[in-house]
Parts: structure tokens; sequence; C-alpha cells
């Protein structure tokens, strides 16, 4: 994904919370528009507080973006204002937290029970990614300017079947 990083070490919260706010410079938000497919991201910022969590971490924030899109009705470029808030919960690769899949079983789902944990790749939390990834989460996949509604009625014609069967029987025949 992106080269924005933002990490700090599962080590370092041994010192106890960490907490961070996050702004990538012009240039990154351009890159960051090109990979997310929107037509501009003007502004994106974060505020994430990271603390210790049984052997891992978690992080909570919140973030604000103002992003470009393209209307999915008019073709448009339209501009919308994003918040949201961040809450997950990380641990290293090998915890016994982490939610173990073997393969071929049936894994059950309980809707209202909380995520299970990210497993992380190494020692190391990427603030900026998981940032960018809520930002994502949050994007409406079929934008629409507001306001704007999709209205579309086929043209009816009523045509007996006999009608369509002479049509194809043609003239003369």
């Amino acid at each position: 994904m992106s080269d924005w990083k933002h990490v700090i070490r599962l080590a370092d919260l041994a010192r106890g919370t960490v907490s961070v706010r996050l702004e990538p410079d012009a240039e990154t938000l351009g890159k960051l528009a090109k990979e997310l497919n929107l037509e501009a991201l003007l502004a994106f910022s974060g505020k994430l507080t990271v603390r210790p969590w049984l052997d891992g971490a978690e992080i909570l924030g919140r973030y604000s973006a103002r992003v470009v899109q393209i209307c999915g009705v008019t073709l448009d470029p339209f501009e919308e204002e994003l918040e949201g808030e961040i809450a997950l919960q990380v641990v290293p690769p090998g915890s016994p937290h982490a939610l173990i899949e073997s393969e071929g079983s049936e894994i059950s789902l309980d809707l209202d029970a909380p995520d299970p944990p990210d497993v992380l790749e190494s020692e190391e939390i990427d603030l900026a990614h998981y940032l960018v990834e809520q930002l994502v989460l949050d994007l409406d996949p079929f934008p629409r300017k507001p306001g704007v509604a999709f209205d579309y009625t086929p043209a009816v014609t009523e045509e007996s079947p006999f009608a369509v069967l002479k049509t194809l029987k043609g003239d003369g025949e």
C-alpha cells in the first residue's frame, strides 16, 4: 500500500500509553488519493491512542477526512467530509490470544461478539496503515452527490404475444 507509515513497537508500550496525531503532507495525500481511486484527498488526519492490551495493544481514536469522489449517477465530482472512530486490538505473531483457524474447520460467527484481534506480522504496529484502512472501510463504494437519486424507468411497450409473432413471421408469408 502506501509509503506513508508511522510505526511504533510493542516494546514502546512498556513505558505506558502512546498518543499520536497523524497528518500526511500534500504529496502523500495525492498518492493516497490515487491508491484509493479518489478524485482527490484534500485533508486527512487522525488522533490515536495506543495502550497495552494483553500481550499486544489496543488502538483507539478518531479520524477526519475531506475527499472528492465521482458521483455514480451524474459522473460529477463532489466533496464529502468523513469522520470516524477507530477501535481495534492487535497481538504479536504466535500470540495465544489470536484467533486460530485450522484448515477445514468451521468458524461460528457471533455478530454481537467483539472482533478478534488483528495478528501483526512483527512486533511493530503501523498506525498510518490502520488509519487508511478505516478510511477505506468508511468510503461509500457507490458514491452519490447529495440530493441526487437514481431514477430509471425502462420504456414499456405493451405488445401482445401475437403481435410479436407476426413480426417474426414477416410480410408476405
